[in-house]
C-alpha cells in the first residue's frame, strides 16, 4: 500500500492559481524544531509576523494578525465578526469569490444586496453609487483580485463611497497581497484578508487579516455573539494582541515559522520592487502567449499581473493539455472555475513563481505541444 512508502512527491513548477513555489529559506524555516505556542520565543515570532504584516498591508491597524486557517477562513473572520442577523450588506460580485462572500453574509443572517458585473470585467463604481442611494448597509464588500477571472478591481473610488455612506469597507486581497499595491490605511479599508500561498509564497493554511478602529468599534458594539467560536475576534485578539497572551488555540507553529521567513523575503526585496517584478513578468508572458495566438480574457488596465486568465484556443483540449504539461513538463497551470470551466486557463506568476524563467519554461512547453 502507498502509505508504507516514504513520501516523495514530484518537483512541480507551480504556475496555477496557488500555491506558488516556495523559497528554500522558507522550507528551511518550516523545519525549525517545534516550540510551544505560548512559549515566550514563539510570542516573539508572532510579534515579528504582526509587524511585517502591518508593513505589507501598509497599515498601522493594531488588530492585524494571522488566522490559523486558509484565506476562506479569513473571509469568514471578517464577515462573521462584522455582521449580525438583520444587518444590511452590499456585496460586489464579479466572479466566484464575490459570490462566496454573499453566501457567507447570508449565513450570518444579513440582508444582502448585490452589485454584479459580467465575469471578466470589474465592478462599475456607478453601480455601487446607485445601490448606496437606495440603502444604508453596514458594510460594502468587494474582491480586489478576482482569482476566478483574473480581474484587478480598482478600489479607491468605491472605498470613498462606502465611507461617505457610513459603511465599513471589506476587501478580499487573497491573490493581490504582496504582488500588487494594497494600501489599507490610504484607501480606507476597514477589514481585509489574504492568504499565504499566493504572492507571499508560504505554505497554504494561514490568512493574514487587518481591522481598522472603526471595525473594532463595530465588533465591540455587537448585540449578539459571533456565530463562530473559533473565529470570534473578541477571543482571538487576546492571543495575538493582548498585554498578556491568553490561550485560544494551538497555533500551527511550523507554518508560522515559514510565514515569518516569507515575510522577511518580501521586505528584503521591497514592496515596490516586488510589484514591479510581477508587472514585468506579466508583460513578458503576454508577449510570449500572444505570439502563439493566445488571447487574454480581461481588458488591459484591469488584468491581474500575478493571475493571468487566458482564453483556450479552439481545438485545444483543456484537461488533456494541462495533464500533458503536468506529466511531461512538471508544470501546473489552473483551469477555469464556474462559467469559465473549460474555457480559460489561469496562469499564476505569484511570488517565487514570478520569474522570467517560469515564463520561458511554460511558453517553450506550449510551443512544443502546439506544434505536435
Amino acid at each position: 500500500m502507498s502509505y508504507q512508502k516514504e513520501l516523495n512527491t514530484s518537483q512541480r513548477i507551480l504556475m496555477g492559481p496557488g500555491p506558488s513555489d516556495v523559497h528554500p529559506r522558507v522550507l528551511k524555516a518550516m523545519a525549525t524544531p517545534l516550540i510551544g505556542h505560548l512559549d515566550p520565543e514563539f510570542v516573539t515570532v508572532m510579534d515579528d509576523i504582526k509587524a511585517m504584516a502591518q508593513l505589507a498591508f501598509q497599515t498601522q491597524n493594531h488588530l492585524t494578525f494571522v488566522v490559523s486557517a486558509p484565506g476562506s477562513a479569513g473571509m469568514e473572520t471578517c464577515l462573521v465578526n462584522l455582521l449580525e442577523p438583520g444587518d444590511e450588506a452590499l456585496i460586489c460580485i464579479h466572479g466566484v469569490f464575490g459570490g462566496r462572500m454573499a453566501d457567507i453574509a447570508e449565513r450570518c443572517g444579513a440582508k444582502v444586496s448585490r452589485v454584479e458585473a459580467p465575469w471578466g470585467e470589474p465592478i462599475d463604481p456607478e453601480q455601487v453609487k446607485r445601490a448606496l442611494e437606495n440603502s444604508r448597509p453596514k458594510l460594502v464588500a468587494i474582491v480586489h483580485a478576482e482569482t476566478s477571472t483574473g480581474v484587478l478591481q480598482p478600489l479607491e473610488e468605491i472605498g470613498r463611497m462606502a465611507k461617505d455612506a457610513g459603511a465599513l469597507f471589506v476587501v478580499d486581497a487573497v491573490t493581490s497581497y504582496c504582488g500588487a499595491e494594497v494600501k489599507v490605511d490610504e484607501w480606507g479599508i476597514d477589514a481585509i484578508y489574504s492568504g499565504t500561498q499566493k504572492c507571499l509564497s508560504a505554505p497554504p493554511g494561514l490568512s493574514p487579516v487587518s481591522f481598522s478602529e472603526r471595525a473594532v468599534e463595530a465588533l465591540e458594539q455587537r448585540r449578539t455573539k459571533v456565530q463562530s467560536w473559533f473565529l470570534d475576534l473578541s477571543l482571538v485578539k487576546s492571543y495575538w494582541a493582548g498585554a498578556k497572551r491568553a490561550y485560544h488555540h494551538t497555533a500551527p507553529v511550523s507554518s508560522m515559522f515559514a510565514l515569518r521567513e516569507a515575510y522577511r523575503l518580501v521586505l528584503e526585496e521591497g514592496l515596490e520592487n516586488r510589484f514591479a517584478r510581477h508587472r514585468r513578468n506579466h508583460e513578458l508572458l503576454k508577449t510570449e502567449l500572444e505570439a502563439m495566438g493566445f488571447e487574454f480574457l480581461v481588458k488591459p488596465g484591469y488584468r491581474l499581473p500575478m493571475l493571468n486568465a487566458v482564453v483556450i484556443p479552439p481545438g485545444v483540449d483543456d484537461a488533456a493539455t494541462r495533464k500533458q504539461l503536468l506529466d511531461g513538463y512538471n508544470i501546473e497551470i489552473g483551469g477555469g472555475l464556474g462559467k469559465f470551466a473549460g474555457k480559460i486557463w489561469r496562469i499564476g506568476l505569484m511570488g517565487q513563481s514570478s520569474t522570467a524563467n517560469h515564463v520561458h519554461m511554460l511558453s517553450s512547453a506550449l510551443r512544443e505541444m502546439l506544434k505536435a
